[in-house]
């Protein structure tokens, strides 16, 4: 199922450290190509089943559901599905990080 979506960062926060990145910095073009794949299909990323949600992410968002972006390099960019007005997507980035990071965030 492809369904076309708005991508937004949870936070200012988040969207000002991402604004922070160097232009040149492969993981900020990689979340550049990441965030028009998900403008063209929110679903495009690979969907984590709820047993493995980080609380701290139901707990601060109140997410139904999350999905991970595998980019370059071993990162992960976690993004959950939200609808706005029950008609349009919206893709909410939450979080970026490294695989060592994501490993721990899941505690594999």
């Amino acid at each position: 199922m492809i369904k076309a979506s708005k991508v937004v960062f949870i936070s200012q926060e988040l969207e000002d450290d991402f604004n922070s990145l160097k232009p040149d910095d492969p993981i900020k073009k990689a979340m550049i190509r990441a965030i028009q794949d998900l403008k063209q299909n929110a679903f495009s990323g690979i969907q984590v089943p709820k047993r493995l949600f980080p609380k701290e992410y139901v707990q601060k968002y109140g997410i139904t559901n999350l999905w991970k972006y595998d980019l370059p390099r071993g990162w992960r960019l976690l993004y959950t599905i939200t609808a706005d007005n029950e008609v349009d997507l919206i893709s909410a980035i939450l979080e970026w990080f490294n695989h060592k990071d994501y490993e721990r965030k899941f505690r594999y």
